[in-house]
C-alpha cells in the first residue's frame, strides 16, 4: 500500500495545511472575496449599462454594446487580464502605487459586465411587451417605463443566472495570480501555491481547493433555491375539489328552475 501512502503524503499532509491555514484565512480568503464582489459590483453596473444599450433602438447605442459584448466574452479571460494588467501597468502605477491589485479587479469587471449584461438583456427581453405598452398608454416615456416596470421585472427573473455569474467570478480571481500580486494581497490560489513550493507538498493546494469549495458550492445550492422558488412560485397549489358539493347545489336548484318553466 505504499501508494496509498503517498497520496496521503502529497495531497493530505494535515501539518502543512495546519501550517497554512493561518495565512488562508487571513490573506488567501479575504482578497478572493474582496476581489470577487468589487468585481462583480462594478461588472453588475456596467452590465446593465451594456444591456440597456443593446436593447436600444439607436443602432448607435447597439453595435458599440455588440462588440464589447462579443470582445470580452469572446477573449479568454486568462489574456484579458494579462493585457490590462500588464498594458496599463505604468498607468496603474501613477494612480495606484505599485499593486497591480486594481487592474485584477478592473479586468475582472470587463469580463463579469460582458457576460452579466447579456443575463440582463435575456431577462428585459422576457418581459412581456404588454407591459411597456401598458406604461406608454398611460403616458410614461420610454426611460421611465423601463426603469419603473421593465427592468425591475427583468431583474427579478434573472437573479439565479446572476449568482451563478458570482460563482464563476469567485473561481476566476485565482488568475490575478499571474500579475504577481505583493504578499499581503495574494488571493486564495496564490497563498496555497506558495505554500505548496516552499513545503514540497500539494496540500496546501487542496486546503485552498477546499476553501473555493465552501464558497461555491452553497452558492449553487442557492442557486437551485431561488430558481426553484421563481419557477412555482411562493403560492402553493390548492388541494383539489370534490364536484359533489356543485351537483348537489344543481340538484337543489333543479325544482326551482322547473317551476320557473312552468
Amino acid at each position: 500500500m505504499d501508494w496509498l501512502s503517498t497520496i496521503i503524503r502529497t495531497f493530505f499532509d494535515f501539518g502543512a495545511m495546519a501550517e497554512v491555514l493561518p495565512q488562508l484565512l487571513g490573506v488567501g480568503l479575504l482578497n478572493t472575496l474582496i476581489i470577487s464582489v468589487a468585481a462583480t459590483i462594478i461588472g453588475v453596473a456596467l452590465g446593465m449599462i451594456v444591456a440597456v444599450m443593446g436593447i436600444s433602438p439607436s443602432r448607435w447605442l447597439r453595435v458599440p454594446a455588440r462588440i464589447y459584448t462579443d470582445l470580452f466574452r469572446g477573449l479568454p479571460a486568462i489574456l484579458t487580464i494579462l493585457l490590462i494588467g500588464q498594458g496599463f501597468a505604468r498607468l496603474s502605477q501613477t494612480i495606484f502605487g505599485p499593486s497591480p491589485y486594481p487592474l485584477g479587479i478592473i479586468a475582472l469587471s470587463l469580463i463579469a459586465s460582458a457576460y452579466i449584461g447579456e443575463i440582463f438583456r435575456a431577462g428585459i427581453q422576457s418581459v412581456d411587451k404588454g407591459q411597456g405598452e401598458a406604461c406608454r398608454a398611460l403616458g410614461m416615456s420610454y426611460a421611465k417605463s423601463m426603469r419603473l416596470v421593465v427592468i425591475p421585472q427583468g431583474v427579478r427573473r434573472v437573479l439565479p443566472a446572476l449568482v451563478n455569474q458570482f460563482i464563476a467570478i469567485v473561481k476566476d480571481s485565482s488568475l490575478v495570480y499571474f500579475l504577481g500580486l505583493l504578499v499581503g494581497e495574494r488571493e486564495l490560489f496564490r497563498v496555497g501555491q506558495d505554500a505548496a513550493v516552499l513545503s514540497g507538498n500539494l496540500s496546501p493546494l487542496v486546503l485552498a481547493g477546499v476553501f473555493y469549495l465552501v464558497i461555491t458550492v452553497p452558492l449553487t445550492h442557492l442557486v437551485n433555491y431561488f430558481d426553484s422558488r421563481f419557477r412555482t412560485g411562493r403560492r402553493r397549489p390548492a388541494p383539489p375539489t370534490s364536484g359533489l358539493k356543485e351537483v348537489t347545489e344543481l340538484d337543489a336548484a333543479s325544482p326551482l328552475i322547473t317551476g320557473s318553466n312552468t
